[in-house]
């Protein structure tokens, strides 16, 4: 009885035993996580730019404007500078007029000449022979390469779209002149008499030098372009 006695007492008294060691659990290993979208690669897109852009206009010298390089580029650096008031003159570049600015004097007055004004017959007629209803398609197909463009060189949180409607909301604000505008010499160049117009930004002062007639021919068709891609008002543009 000893021995069973013994026995017992040290069954209950030894110290349990240790829990086995547990099997190794491995987790299922992680998915494959998807790489992100490629970068979209600007070089080497003209010539799409060029075939999807052709549809928009038959004018010879709409085509010649598509022979620049770089378009996609070109197109979104013009639309910033706009959208800032400043110049587009190098992005836009091949739609430099010919002749150099002339002025005469009209009852005292200097004004523009109407041979200057003239120099910019071709730019109003092409923009005015633009057809309206491709423009959202060709916009929609060219516009991840437009993005791409416009990211490089955008400030942050503006969008492709608030930038064309900022740029378009300025050029279609230009009041447009009932009367010859006077000039008033400013060093070698010629500034506007009316502070109102010399304080506009050089992209509305560009669009003045095209004359009246030249002015509500360009005005109506971006207008329209406007309207057809249903774009941003002025002051959601304006929201970063």
């Amino acid at each position: 009885m000893s021995l069973l006695g013994g026995a017992g007492v040290f069954f209950v008294l030894r110290p349990p035993e240790p829990p086995p060691e547990p099997t190794p659990q491995y987790a299922e290993p992680p998915p494959p996580t998807t790489p992100p979208p490629p970068a979209v690669q600007l070089s080497g897109t003209d010539p799409h730019i060029r075939d999807v852009l052709k549809g928009l206009s038959s004018d010879a010298d709409f085509l010649r404007w598509l022979s620049s390089e770089d378009l996609a580029r070109r197109f979104a650096a013009a639309t910033n500078l706009i959208a800032e008031g400043q110049s587009p003159r190098m992005p836009l570049s091949f739609m430099a007029p010919t002749g150099t600015f002339q002025v005469v004097n009209r009852k005292g007055h200097s004004v523009m000449a109407p041979e200057s004004m003239a120099r910019y017959d071709v730019v109003a007629r092409v923009v005015a022979s633009v057809d309206t209803k491709a423009v959202q398609r060709v916009y929609q197909e060219l516009k991840p390469l437009l993005d791409a463009a416009h990211a490089e060189l955008a400030p942050p949180g503006r969008s492709l779209d608030q930038a064309l409607a900022q740029a378009l909301g300025r050029l279609t604000a230009v009041p447009v002149p009932k009367a010859p505008v006077e000039l008033t010499p400013k060093g070698a160049l010629y500034a506007y008499a009316d502070p109102n117009l010399e304080a506009l930004g050089a992209a509305e002062k560009h669009l003045l030098r095209m004359g009246p007639d030249n002015m509500r021919k360009v005005q109506a068709k971006l207008r329209e372009f406007a309207t057809t891609l249903a774009l941003p008002s002025q002051e959601q543009a304006r929201q970063p």
